[in-house]
């Protein structure tokens, strides 16, 4: 037996090689949805030919447009509100014995929905906890119990839900053993893989797994649009022993799925596989695979009918003088470093994935926010970071691009020395906010795609991590609140819903806001968008939130103020004429578990009148209009560590 010192050396020497004998050619599964390009886009035919490319560009360092094979793109010179959330509508219709009306994920593009852990048809919770599927019968309230609890090899990360399937995706290691050069017996190789597991849960205290895809890579991201669920994977390329690894798919029964391999002529220092996995949930029709070697991957946005896929590489751009020609400081013979990204666009239709175009901007995206589709065009919002000889500069930049993503409209140099927190796409404007020591929320008007402006802008203090939209008209913002301090610089305070009316779009103003406790004070909200649940209809605003507030201490023996910790959900009314209206708050755990985090509140949900609160621990149920009253709570499957700390009451 291989001792396990053995074991894990091998392990870190190989992880991620697989038997050189079981890598076949790569063009097994064959797809003509995926033409070869003369251009753009090129094919391996076999894996020798994977190989060579591989050991050619080994090492190779990226340089850009100026790269040879790799032209500079021609940028030329200078109504609908897209659903906020729950699927086709803030709410759904379901049969009596459910609740009329629930939430769903908050999405960004309206029937594109967005995997998440934890979802809900009305009447069940669906979850992830303890690395299990927990299924609870939550309506009534009073009522509610665990039907379920499924175990789920693996490390389970995020789930699909449609009518009587779910969809788990669970990280896994697969063991497999190869033999290296000059060893005389195999020894021990693992690699990451994501399985997608099918659950037919007609009957929810028993559900039945029905199919299980397992795709090689680390799970990245995914879209369910109707039936079919369109998966990203991402799999470095380790060529340790000369044999470069083989993206896979394998099904239940063990067939094992080769997808071509496609690259873009454009050299890394090293390459990932990000490979596209679609299949319907329903059925056991195979699925369909391609993959890409290409560089890092960043992003994924997705419209109905497109798939976009960016990663950041470093370009060379032209000269500052020539990009700010009022520049004071003439630098006419040096080029400037500047990050881009590359942006690949696929079309997607009823599972079928095809290549459809290449694009590339300067600059960096903050996250899936920065990307939006409308009307045939892609608009997309960066951040530009970089240096010359003598300085460093940080600018924003909005371009649009057409439908073969070549850039068609441009503003840039916004905001000099800040950079974006947060964007939001809504119809033929943009709404961005950028921070360095203000918050300039910014409206641009992107009505002609080739003529985008600046229509207004607001300077107020803090900044906004996350923009929703209210209606046509107003944006509800969720970040920090901020300060000088008496050094000149600026403090961080604490959490700052803001309310901002757009209707005068030359002159937004924030009509209200409010603060939730002090420095250090935090939410998942300005992290993840589907911790923010708003449902305008029923005038609903629910954000998790640690709070920590400063209590003063009057005994004199101790210091000033002590430090009071409360974990739970905030919930707000919210309308322009009467702003933010606190309903009620629902407390999680004891306050105790700063630190490790079981209570920290990450989603919430509501069914009919009933609110639904989830930290790692527990799910309380509480009654919607008075968010006080508990009807029930149910104890997750959790093992949850708690020290002491005081309570903010």
């Amino acid at each position: 037996m291989i001792s396990v010192q053995f074991r894990i050396l091998w392990l870190l020497l190989f992880a991620g090689i697989v038997v050189a004998g079981a890598i076949v050619g790569i063009a097994i599964m064959k797809d003509d949805t995926l033409p070869d390009s003369s251009g753009a886009i090129n094919k391996f035919e076999s894996t020798e030919a994977l190989k060579a490319y591989l050991k050619a560009h080994r090492g190779a360092m990226t340089t850009g447009y100026y790269r040879q094979g790799i032209p500079e793109p021609a940028i030329a010179d200078t109504k609908e509100l897209q659903a906020g959330g729950g699927g086709d509508g803030s709410s759904l219709s379901m049969p009596p014995v459910s609740a009329e009306e629930y939430s769903a994920t908050n999405i960004q593009v309206k029937g594109v929905d967005e995997a998440d852990f934890v979802k809900n048809d009305g009447k069940y919770i669906y979850l992830i906890s303890d690395g299990a599927l927990v299924i609870i019968d939550a309506y009534p309230a009073r009522q509610a119990r665990i039907v379920s609890t499924t175990p789920v090899s693996g490390t389970p990360a995020e789930i699909f839900l449609k009518g009587d399937r779910l969809v788990v995706f669970a990280n896994a290691n697969d063991e497999t053993f190869i033999k290296p050069a000059g060893s005389v017996a195999p020894v021990p190789s693992w690699r990451q893989v994501t399985n997608a597991l099918v659950f037919d849960i007609t009957d929810r205290s028993s559900p039945d797994l029905e199919r299980t895809l397992t795709m090689t890579g680390s799970y990245y991201d995914s879209r369910m649009i109707g039936d079919y669920v369109y998966t990203i994977t991402t799999e470095s390329v380790n060529y340790y022993l000369d044999e470069p690894v083989i993206p896979m798919v394998k099904e239940s029964d063990g067939e094992e799925r080769y997808p071509d391999v496609y690259y873009f002529d454009m050299p890394y220092s090293y390459y990932l596989y990000q490979t596209i996995t679609s299949f319907n949930i329903r059925g056991d029709a195979p699925p369909a695979a391609e993959s890409f070697l290409v560089g890092p991957s960043t992003t994924l946005y997705s419209s109905q009918s497109n798939l976009y896929l960016a990663y950041q590489r470093s370009i060379p751009t032209p000269r500052w003088n020539e990009m700010r020609p009022d520049v004071s400081e003439q630098i006419a013979v040096q080029e400037y470093n500047q990050e881009g990204t590359i942006i690949h666009k696929f079309s997607i239709d009823n599972g079928k994935v095809r290549y459809a175009a290449t694009g590339d901007v300067p600059g960096h995206l903050l996250n899936q926010f920065s990307m939006d589709e409308y009307e045939d065009h892609l608009r997309v919002a960066t951040t530009v970071e970089g240096w010359t000889a003598s300085r460093t500069y940080l600018f924003n930049n909005v371009y649009v691009l057409d439908d073969a993503l070549q850039t068609v409209g441009k503003i840039e140099y916004i905001a000099p020395d800040e950079r974006i927190y947060s964007t939001r796409f809504i119809g033929d404007r943009l709404y961005m906010v950028t921070f360095k020591r203000i918050d300039p929320f910014f409206v641009i008007d992107l009505s002609d795609p080739e003529k985008p402006g600046i229509l207004g802008m607001l300077k107020i203090p803090g900044f906004s991590d996350y923009l929703h939209p209210y209606d046509e008209n107003h944006i509800i913002g969720i970040g920090r609140e901020t300060s000088e301090n008496q050094w000149g610089g600026v403090t961080t305070e604490g959490l700052k819903l803001a309310l901002f009316d757009v209707t005068d779009v030359n002159n937004p103003a924030m009509i209200d806001k409010v603060e939730i406790g002090t420095a250090g004070t935090d939410s998942e909200a300005l992290r993840d968008h589907k911790a923010f649940l708003f449902d305008r209809s029923k005038n609903l605003l629910v954000i998790p939130v640690e709070a920590i507030q400063n209590v003063p201490v009057y005994d004199g023996k101790q210091a000033p103020y002590t430090m009071q910790y409360w974990n739970g959900a905030y919930v707000f009314g919210v309308t322009p004429e009467a702003g933010f209206v606190l309903k009620g708050k629902v407390p999680h755990g004891t306050g105790s578990d700063m630190f490790y985090g079981a209570d920290r509140v990450t989603r919430s949900l509501y069914m009919g009148d009933v609110l639904s609160t989830l930290s790692s621990s527990e799910v309380i149920l509480s009654d919607l209009d008075n968010p006080s009253t508990q009807l029930n709570k149910i104890t997750l499957p959790y093992p949850a560590y708690r020290g002491e700390y005081p309570v903010l009451q």
